[in-house]
């Protein structure tokens, strides 16, 4: 009686510590089967049964045990993240609210200045900015020497930020700057009898600030700090506030000193023979050659100042990040190849000849007294033939992008996302400048030829705009190509967990995916091919456009029909805001549309 009770008892009791495991995992392993199923324990005597039911007993009196203890660990750490993502944002809100706060108090300068120049003039404005950069030059030096230099400071770099073509960018245009200050010096050295001591202080200390800067942002674009964030993430927007007042500072001086020199030109021609000019150059070849270098390099300036920002946001954005391994790991982007794209590079080289000459006559001619209508005709009669070209290569890249079974990546990019934002909101400026001369010319004399040419030249460009814009972001959000082989094996592997003794399977799939990898990039298909020829005719369409305006260029305000319209204050405004974003987003598109190309 007494085995047949404790046969029934040790039966009872496996199949209670049995079911659970049984419902977890269908087909169980030897490993997983619980120790009283076994032949050995249904033999056992009274008390080691005994025993086990006891043990079994104790097991069940500790089990309500274990989930409270791992649940108090989970409030636990819940709570540490939600307290560690509230300081991250309040850090966040007050970094921003700081630049917010010193945009708009140099702002409301240099308007100021604008409006009423003689309780505000330029030299206070200089005052302002210099005392913003000598901050700014404390901060850049305490991050390099200091905060970088800390354990556990700098654990993770962000793959995406920084990437070659911006740092390119921002050296070129840096060196740019620098040269432009540098004539700034020579010419009013040239001027020392009549300029103040301010006017050659403020571009040396410009020289200095745009040379630590460009050092400070080439070594540590990809930083993701981890410590001393708060006063990181302040640092990086008094830096972006100062760059974004320089911007706005040439942009507004920039058209006042276009308007005085015309102004003066006219004057002269007016009163000719009258020698009423009371600060007269000492050396007249140097004063020329630093005129002409200001004037040519002025909007490299403008581009240095927006890159600038563009890369202080992503390292703002960047701060207290941490990456995972998978992410923190880039696969590394294959090299520049044409992979046998002829049409594309064909049809983009004979934008770039054309683009050119049309370039070289137009400045000939503005060299001149004036320029003569038919060369206004040849300017605008180029873009209509390019734009709308562009605009259908657009459209084409579009339609591939939805027949191609490349994955949309959904994942967190502050880099780009930064891009699409910087392509709409610089797109603004040469679609504002093109909606303004719809208006104009239709509000006057839409029946000549030039005129019918300045409204379809804003219409198309309106269009390529955006037609531009929507190819660019699609391909942007689209996997590459060296990520999505990886990754869907790695979803299959999480999918399909490894069986025991599948090995030898895993290993025929790993070099079946590897050769499929290899053979996909190897071999372009018809639609991987047509996308990298239109991304490559796209970048030297954009690399002729970028050429005209940022050289000097300004057929806007040359033509005078928007001008007589306007009023030449107004219109001038407007054309210089315009023009140097619209500069930024050639020169942005360009930089998007390789990496579109390298993804395709």
């Amino acid at each position: 009686m007494e085995q047949s009770a404790l046969r029934g008892r040790s039966g009872i009791e496996p199949r209670t510590a049995w079911q659970p495991t049984g419902t977890l995992s269908p087909s169980p392993a030897p490993t997983e089967a619980p120790p009283m199923a076994s032949p050995e324990a249904q033999e056992t005597a009274e008390t080691p049964a005994k025993e086990n039911h006891a043990a079994t007993g104790a097991e069940q009196t500790r089990a309500p045990a274990s989930p409270l203890s791992r649940s108090w660990l989970v409030r636990h750490f819940s709570l540490l993240l939600r307290r560690d993502r509230q300081a991250q944002k309040a850090g966040q809100l007050f970094s921003g609210l700081l630049a917010l706060n010193m945009v708009f108090l140099g702002g409301a300068f240099i308007c100021s200045m604008i409006f009423n120049n003689v309780a505000i003039t330029l030299g206070d404005v200089w005052i302002l900015l210099a005392t913003l950069k000598a901050l700014a030059l404390l901060w850049l030096l305490y991050y390099t020497a200091r905060t970088t230099r800390r354990p556990q400071a700098v654990l993770h770099r962000d793959p995406h930020a920084g990437p070659a073509w911006v740092r390119g960018s921002l050296v070129l245009f840096g060196s740019c700057a620098i040269c432009l200050n540098v004539f700034r010096v020579g010419y009013g050295m040239s001027h020392i009898r009549c300029k103040s001591q301010l006017e050659l202080i403020f571009p040396a200390v410009e020289i200095i600030f745009i040379g630590i800067q460009t050092w400070v942002l080439w070594k540590h674009s990809k930083d993701c700090v981890q410590i001393q964030t708060n006063f990181t993430r302040c640092g990086l927007m008094l830096t972006l506030a100062t760059n974004l007042l320089l911007w706005l500072l040439a942009v507004t001086n920039d058209s006042m000193h276009h308007e005085i020199e015309t102004e003066l030109s006219a004057l002269m021609e007016k009163f000719s023979g009258n020698n009423t000019n009371t600060c007269l150059c000492l050396n007249v070849t140097a004063c020329e050659v630093f005129q002409k270098g200001y004037l040519m390099l002025y909007p490299f300036s403008t581009e240095y100042s927006l890159i600038c920002c563009g890369m202080l946001f992503v390292m703002w954005k960047n701060v207290g990040r941490r990456l995972t391994p998978h992410t923190g790991s880039h696969p590394g982007t294959p090299p520049f190849h044409l992979h046998g794209a002829i049409v594309g590079p064909v049809l983009g080289l004979l934008v770039l000849v054309a683009g050119t000459c049309v370039f070289v006559l137009f400045q000939i001619q503005a060299s001149g007294p004036a320029i003569a209508r038919q060369y206004f005709t040849i300017y605008y009669g180029f873009h209509a033939a390019a734009l709308p070209t562009m605009s259908l290569a657009c459209l084409a890249g579009m339609a591939i992008h939805g027949l191609e079974e490349r994955e949309l990546d959904t994942l967190k990019n502050p880099t780009r996302s930064l891009d699409v934002v910087l392509l709409m909101g610089a797109a603004l400026g040469q679609m504002g400048i093109s909606y303004f001369s719809i208006v104009a010319i239709v509000a006057t004399r839409p029946h000549e030829l030039l005129n019918h040419l300045i409204l379809a030249y804003s219409l198309l460009l309106i269009l390529q705009h955006i037609a531009q814009n929507l190819f660019i972001i699609e391909g942007l959000h689209r996997r590459p190509l060296w990520e999505a082989a990886p990754e869907s094996l790695a979803g299959k592997w999480e999918a399909e967990p490894p069986r025991r003794g599948s090995l030898l399977e895993l290993g025929q799939d790993l070099r079946q995916a590897s050769l499929a990898y290899i053979h996909s990039y190897s071999h372009l298909n018809w639609k991987r091919r047509a996308l990298k020829e239109i991304s490559l005719f796209l970048i030297l369409c954009n690399i002729t456009l970028w050429m005209m305006p940022a050289f000097g260029i300004h057929p806007e305000f040359e033509n005078g029909l928007e001008k007589d319209f306007y009023g030449y204050r107004t219109w001038f405004t407007i054309v210089n805001f315009g023009l140097p974003l619209g500069v930024f987003y050639r020169m942005h598109s360009v930089g998007v549309l390789v990496e579109v190309y390298l993804g395709a």
